[in-house]
């Protein structure tokens, strides 16, 4: 290496580590503002608007109302259930002190739902000393390692193979910006959460693609958020068929399709068709797309108890999967050449 090109590489080391370490510390400051401004929201509400109780009768309603009130003013974060969390989050760590900023909101929200109080605390002292991501945590809440740990005889196994998952979940700064619940804090456009401007570009030429079919397609929604009880789940690309009166939602991949991704897109469509289906609507489906350098996949979701509507009724209305499969390379194509995926 000439001294040139030494130099520049030592530039190139240099900036390289100022942009990590910025990046690290931005993460860690907007965590802590998070962590501490959604303990304090959940304290206000058990102590004004609750009384100091752990449980109260009116306080539903008034909840609901001054989530509106926040969302307006302050973004959809704070939207009911969220709210609850907040609640939640208190009620479970009500000294401040005993509050751990080494951990994010996405931490906290799986803890809560640990109702276990020795498992909590447990999964909690876990994620401070193995370093575990969110993502981690999350992993190892459902597949019950801290039940399986008190159970097993031989424990050796047991935390090898949680090992080696987690180690797959590290934390990466580059994924900050994309965590929904930092852009619902910050109260920023979800797009920007996006793995890259080809899946944004992607997603601008399917929808114009769908809708220029003349198929009874409408636009519904983008990276919209649907919430059950325990979790929330954020849906690429959402229409509404007005010739089969149904919903379709779409998963756009940039990878490989995987059985999880399949099991992923069912859940979708049966919690939208228990949450948001309409009483004269026809059942949900769902349209996984994974873009890949190589080739590019479409398949359909369809419910069991469903297909045979969706093969007499549905399919002469839909783009067939392989004329799918044609328009994402076709996108790809134009857009791709210069970002390897």
């Amino acid at each position: 290496m000439n001294d040139i090109s030494h130099a520049n590489h030592e530039l190139f080391i240099a900036i390289s580590n100022l942009l990590h370490e910025t990046r690290t510390t931005l993460q860690s400051t907007v965590n802590c503002a998070m962590v501490s401004v959604y303990w304090n929201v959940g304290r206000l509400i058990v102590e004004h608007e609750q009384r100091g109780k752990a449980r109260a009768e009116y306080g539903s309603q008034q909840l609901k109302n001054l989530a509106e009130r926040l969302q307006s003013e302050f973004g959809k974060g704070f939207y009911e259930r969220n709210l609850r969390r907040m609640r939640a989050f208190y009620l479970a760590w009500p000294i401040w002190t005993t509050v751990r900023s080494e951990l994010s909101w996405s931490h906290y929200r799986s803890l809560i739902q640990v109702e276990n109080k020795a498992a909590r605390e447990w999964y909690f002292q876990e994620c401070l000393e193995q370093g575990w991501s969110a993502r981690a945590l999350e992993r190892q809440i459902d597949k019950l390692y801290f039940e399986r740990l008190l159970t097993s005889k031989d424990k050796k196994p047991v935390m090898e193979e949680a090992n080696y998952h987690t180690a797959q979940l590290k934390l990466d700064a580059r994924n900050f910006l994309r965590d929904p619940y930092i852009l619902d804090f910050l109260n920023l456009p979800h797009h920007l959460a996006l793995e890259s401007n080809i899946e944004q570009a992607l997603m601008d030429n399917l929808q114009q693609f769908l809708l220029e079919l003349g198929k009874g397609f409408a636009f519904v929604a983008r990276q919209q958020r649907v919430s059950t009880e325990d979790e929330d789940f954020y849906i690429d690309l959402v229409f509404y068929n007005f010739k089969l009166k149904c919903f379709l939602l779409i998963d756009l991949k940039l990878g490989k399709l995987t059985h999880q991704d399949v099991g992923q897109m069912d859940t979708y469509v049966r919690i939208y068709d228990e949450l948001r289906k309409g009483v004269d609507d026809n059942p949900t489906i769902g349209l996984i797309l994974c873009s890949q350098k190589s080739e590019a996949v479409a398949k359909y979701s369809v419910l069991t108890e469903s297909k045979q509507l969706f093969a007499s009724k549905y399919l002469p209305w839909l783009p067939s999967e392989e004329e799918l499969r044609e328009e994402l390379e076709r996108e790809r194509a134009l857009l791709g050449k210069s970002d390897p995926v």
